[in-house]
């Protein structure tokens, strides 16, 4: 493993076209992240245009994650956003149901993100059904007392053993000390 220019990506967490202009405008972002509750902040919006104005605008991927919890729904979700934009990669999160959504999206040739990634063994799963990246909710476990630092170094050398590739999605990347502890002790895939 080694460092390299592609190791670190920016993706902002919203779904506010003028902050995604600001920051694009800056030449520093790589993508987006967004969810239904972040859209559903910007008031009464087409979700299909507003989507579609947010990949026009960002350079880089666009995860948009399902409403559905079915597998079927989830699919059915993730083939029309993805029909959107080129640049759309569907969110879905870790479960059962999620797994199984991303393995058959994969069939379809649909770029997956699973959220709601906690442990090392969910990374895993979501590598094997066929995850393009995963979102470890590093603040949340750090929120709850454990060290989401920790998860992120786990995923590696699983990552590292299968020769499993996967990227990271870690949009909640907010306080810089974390970061440069990060960086200090972990090679970037």
């Amino acid at each position: 493993m080694y460092l390299s220019s592609r190791a670190m990506k920016l993706f902002l967490d919203t779904a506010n076209l003028k902050e995604i202009e600001t920051v694009s405008a800056w030449g520093i972002l790589d993508g987006v992240t967004t969810n239904p509750t972040l859209l559903s902040k910007e008031g009464k919006v087409n979700v299909e245009k507003h989507l579609k104005a947010i990949c026009k605008q960002a350079v880089g991927p666009v995860s948009m994650e399902v409403l559905s919890e079915d597998v079927k729904t989830m699919v059915e979700e993730g083939k029309k956003y993805a029909k959107w934009a080129e640049n759309i990669v569907v969110k879905v999160p870790m479960t059962v149901e999620g797994l199984q959504a991303v393995r058959e999206l994969r069939r379809f040739g649909v770029s997956t993100n699973v959220t709601l990634i906690f442990s090392a063994n969910q990374a895993l799963l979501a590598a094997k059904a066929g995850a393009r990246y995963v979102s470890p909710f590093i603040g949340r476990l750090d929120e709850n007392g454990e060290d989401g630092l920790s998860l992120v170094s786990e995923i590696i050398q699983i990552l590292t053993i299968t020769a499993l590739k996967l990227k990271f999605w870690w949009p909640a990347c907010a306080i810089l000390a974390r970061l440069r502890r990060w960086l200090a002790w972990v090679q970037i895939l």
